[in-house]
């Protein structure tokens, strides 16, 4: 397969980046508008025909998907330890391209009419060209320090997208707070990439994953706290993974994100920095398969699935708009992780492999379409909240159906694609782990719930007063909530288990219609009380909110999470830790410093008469030296 124009995928959004950034104040907003949803429009082309080339033409050879690589070397460290730069082909980067690539071109699209008037227009389509380069970089990447680098990227373009409106504190706060917890989990990652070169002398992808190469035959040769020095690798780069995919307990920075623009929250929160650390994870699945029997997968399964329920649970108390779908999304990310975690490796038995990288496809879709759709009823009434909402089924019809397919997806109602994708979570937890299966059948009907429990409060409920009557929004911002919604609607129909498998073999996966039925029910009767309560002005909430106390408020408040963060920064860290080193530095260090710069002035200024510049002070001390010596020959001599 010619690899050539795969590469433009990625540069040029980068050229765009570069063209708009440079030209800000040159360029017209409606001219870097279609600029930028040009660029995205060739990449999206090109990865759909990279895909189609690779699934439908030559990368299965012998009834197994190829990895085709193309890289140069970029750094040697030592005969059998490099960095390379390149670009790999392989069933999940291409899904993960087509995701991308489609996800970021609809929020260009919208983008255009939602931004229409902002000052930093220009600006905001380079900064959505930075981000959607380095994703695509990420997916693309050979190795581990490749994808490090593209990783970072991610970051920077994130905090420049969060905290775009500067000019206001708590956007400045939100892209801080990302930041920084993605940084210290970053920490973690680099730490686990450079244990791993260290014990296996490569960073290199196709090596690494080699079920029947060195690095995974050989995890036994170090051990470390009763564990193997590359488990500990696999757990650090996990806590990467972790930060980056807003799990339990870095998860703190990904309500706060909402601050950006919504365009951003859709394309950060749906497809793509978000899953990032999913998409890590499947990477190197091998590895965590294979190394220690699954010792880091069982921590990912674990995780992932705590982080489902506890993020199901303060979603269905919040009433911003776009937190409660925030607080989903780690939610839906938690079904991604959990899925990987009870995953096994060769035919059926990697139906959680399977089943999570088909989440990660349907979610992009339906989750980008309730992201979009929400800015629209926010570009509509001018409020994130639901208290400010209502009725507006009326006022806005294609916002509404729109937003109804995507909830009845996320919901897994049949036939919506979210429906396909979580009902092969639940069968691959059920064959693994029932207490994970218990778990993500609640959490099935938690995310019922909260999400119509959103619908019908924006859309049914009580019949609100609009000082400025609503209505939908401009084509170019109902176009894209129409196209995702057909994507929700047959996304799910793709026969996901035939391209992307652990062992790339693919197989036939069957409808397990017990557990379908299960999951069905549950979210149906997480749909009729979400209706009970919400569907009519009544009073059943509150009482409902009373009635639980102070759950309901830890709930609200989100378990206090924040505040507990901010106790041991502020308390500990910086009282404990930060201002004794602080006192250490400014008295011990810096005033030992000070007293020796201190003596040498003074003794200086003390002694300076001695090197005067001054003849006759000079010929005063000779001539009292001689007098002095004399005196001193002749006392000696006379005695």
């Amino acid at each position: 397969m010619n690899l050539t124009y795969i590469i433009l995928i990625p540069l040029i959004p980068l050229l765009v980046f570069l063209l708009l950034g440079i030209f800000n104040q040159k360029i017209k907003p409606k001219i870097s508008g279609y600029i930028g949803v040009l660029g995205l429009t060739i990449s999206a082309v090109l990865s759909f025909y990279a895909g189609y080339k690779y699934f439908f033409e030559i990368g299965k050879v012998g009834g197994v998907y190829q990895t085709l690589t193309a890289r140069t070397t970029w750094m040697n460290f030592t005969d059998t330890l490099s960095i390379d730069m390149g670009i790999l082909i392989d069933p999940i980067s291409v899904m993960m391209l087509c995701v991308v690539s489609i996800v970021s071109l609809m929020v260009h699209v919208y983008s255009r009419g939602y931004m229409k008037g902002d000052d930093g227009y220009t600006k905001f389509f380079a900064f959505l060209g930075l981000f959607s380069f380095s994703m695509f970089g990420l997916v693309l990447a050979t190795n581990l320090f490749q994808i490090y680098i593209f990783w970072e990227l991610v970051g920077v373009s994130s905090y420049l997208l969060i905290g775009y409106y500067y000019t206001k504190p708590s956007a400045v706060s939100a892209a801080k707070k990302a930041f920084i917890v993605t940084r210290f989990a970053d920490l973690g990652f680099l730490i686990g990439i450079l244990i791993v070169g260290y014990y296996t002398g490569t960073y290199d992808f196709e090596t690494l994953n080699n079920p029947e190469g060195s690095a995974i035959l050989n995890w036994a040769a170090t051990s470390f706290m009763g564990l193997s020095g590359l488990t500990w690798a696999l757990i650090l780069i996990f806590i990467g993974c972790a930060g980056k995919s807003a799990m339990f307990p870095l998860h703190i920075w990904l309500p706060d994100a909402m601050e950006g623009p919504t365009p951003v929250s859709a394309l950060i929160h749906a497809a793509t920095m978000v899953v990032a650390g999913v998409y890590l994870v499947a990477r190197l699945f091998p590895m965590y398969y294979f190394v220690e029997d699954g010792y880091a997968l069982n921590i990912v399964a674990y995780v992932g699935a705590f982080s489902a329920l506890f993020a199901a649970i303060i979603a269905i108390t919040q009433t911003d708009i776009k937190r409660v779908l925030a607080f989903s999304t780690m939610s839906q990310l938690g079904y991604m992780m959990l899925a990987l975690g009870v995953s096994g490796y060769e035919g059926h038995e990697g139906l959680g492999y399977m089943a999570s990288m088909f989440h990660l496809f349907t979610h992009a879709m339906f989750k980008a379409l309730l992201f979009l759709g929400a800015g629209s009823v926010i570009h509509a009434v001018h409020s994130n909240l639901i208290t400010d909402m209502g009725n507006l089924r009326k006022y806005m019809p294609i916002t509404n159906i729109t937003f109804l397919i995507a909830a009845l997806a996320i919901a897994g109602i049949p036939p919506f694609a979210g429906f396909w994708s979580k009902d092969e979570i639940l069968a691959a937890a059920f064959e693994h782990n029932k207490l994970i299966y218990v778990v993500a059948v609640f959490v099935a009907g938690l995310t019922a719930f909260y999400m119509f429990r959103l619908y019908f409060g924006i859309f049914w409920g009580k019949e609100t007063k609009y000082k400025h009557r609503p209505h939908d929004s401009p084509l170019s911002m109902t176009f894209p909530l129409i196209v995702l919604a057909l994507l929700s609607i047959v996304g799910g129909f793709i026969p996901f288990s035939e391209f992307v498998t652990p062992d790339r073999t693919g197989f036939e996966a069957h409808l397990n219609y017990p557990l379908a039925a299960v999951a069905v029910s549950v979210g149906l009767i997480g749909i009729l009380l979400a209706w009970v309560f919400y569907k009519k002005e009544n009073r059943l909430s509150e009482r409902f909110a009373i009635g639980f106390g102070p759950l309901y408020k830890w709930s609200y408040d989100k378990f206090y999470f924040d505040e507990i963060y901010l106790f041991v920064t502020k308390k500990i860290l910086f009282k404990c830790v930060s201002a004794p080193a602080a006192w250490f530095d400014r008295h011990v260090v810096d005033g030992t410093m000070n007293l020796i710069g201190n003596t040498t002035v003074n003794t200086s200024k003390k002694i300076k008469g001695l090197q005067s510049g001054k003849v006759q002070d000079y010929a005063f001390a000779f001539i009292s030296g001689v007098v002095i010596i004399a005196i001193v020959f002749i006392y000696l001599w006379t005695n």
